[in-house]
């Protein structure tokens, strides 16, 4: 029989990467954290873990123990969750969502659904996905609004992450000029896409770090480098350099500011863009299922944000869902 106890010791191990840095977590010594992994490998025949003056790291046995361990723990706070709320007067549902999909996407829809369910406590987790789909495993938050860049979405169907995912929309990256901006009033004279190439001139400010990567790689297959100036945490940030005329910006369309003096143009394809989804754990169904089926249906409805039409919405899941004012 597995010890429960020793599955959480290598499971904190598994996410702090060291002994050390596991037990300040579960407030013991390193000495007593070696000692509850090698009992475990001791009951399993079988080494969990491979230790080096970097760290330790799992082992194909080690990773499937945490993968139970993960499993465990969801369940667990699951479980104490749902008795809580059998003596709760109020049910409590957390939404865990990203800054620009929670101030543009969220509020009308949580709106709607606040007054069909009064008796529920909604709790807002401001996230990015890679904190808020481990919330929804772990039990500490019942749905999020996330979202993936290229490639395969974050959860599979058949996956052992517990979750589903449902697609909800693309949202495009756009390049965010001053009005004034020569290029702008080119849009303006031939209203045609400009290409990447067109713009490797100039000084670039990111708003966010991972837009870095994606549009390096896109930069590489136009065949042409990229000045980049600024790289923030805060899309409005980054648009308010832009319009002190440090450079231009590349911005998800849900995270444009609608301002006068900034146009939001689309690049020509290939072009970058991220796709936005809702993470919901298979065990958890009622209320968390009902809102994001709520959400679903209002964002792939070309639902505005901020409780507006959105200018330019399509009219398939797959399309923009907000544009900036350009």
């Amino acid at each position: 029989m597995i010890d429960v106890q020793r599955l959480a010791v290598l499971r904190e191990v598994s996410r702090r990467g060291s002994f050390n840095q596991a037990a300040l977590a579960l407030h013991c010594t390193p000495s007593a954290v070696s000692q509850q992994v090698a009992a475990l490998e001791r009951g399993l025949g079988a080494p969990v873990v491979e230790r080096s003056t970097r760290g330790v790291t799992l082992t194909d046995a080690g990773r499937l123990l945490v993968e139970a361990a993960d499993a465990i723990a969801a369940e667990l706070t699951d479980t104490q969750q749902r008795i809580a709320r059998l003596t709760a007067e109020r049910t409590a549902l957390t939404v865990a969502t990203f800054a620009s999909g929670g101030r543009r996407l969220l509020p009308a829809a949580l709106a709607g659904f606040a007054a069909d369910h009064p008796e529920v406590e909604l709790t807002i987790l401001e996230a990015e996905p890679e904190e808020s789909l481990p919330a929804v495993r772990e039990g500490r938050a019942d749905l999020a609004l996330a979202y993936h860049l290229e490639g395969p979405p974050p959860v599979r169907p058949g996956d052992r992450s517990g979750l589903d995912w449902t697609e909800l929309c693309e949202d495009p990256l756009r390049v965010v000029l001053p009005r004034h901006h020569p290029a702008a009033a080119r849009y303006r004279a031939r209203p045609e896409a400009p290409h990447l190439a067109e713009l490797a001139d100039q000084r670039w400010i990111l708003g966010c770090r991972k837009s870095a990567g994606q549009l390096a790689r896109y930069a590489d297959l136009a065949g042409v480098d990229l000045r980049i100036s600024c790289t923030a945490t805060d899309y409005e940030f980054a648009q308010s350099l832009v319009r002190a005329g440090i450079g231009i910006a590349l911005i998800p369309e849900i995270g444009l500011a609608r301002h006068p003096e900034l146009v939001a143009l689309p690049l020509a394809e290939p072009s970058p863009r991220r796709y936005l989804g809702l993470a919901l754990a298979r065990r958890r169904r009622g209320r968390a299922a009902r809102l994001a089926e709520e959400l679903a249906s209002r964002l792939t409805g070309g639902a505005g944000g901020e409780g507006e039409a959105a200018p330019g919405a399509g009219t398939s899941p797959a399309r923009t869902v907000l544009a900036a004012d350009a």
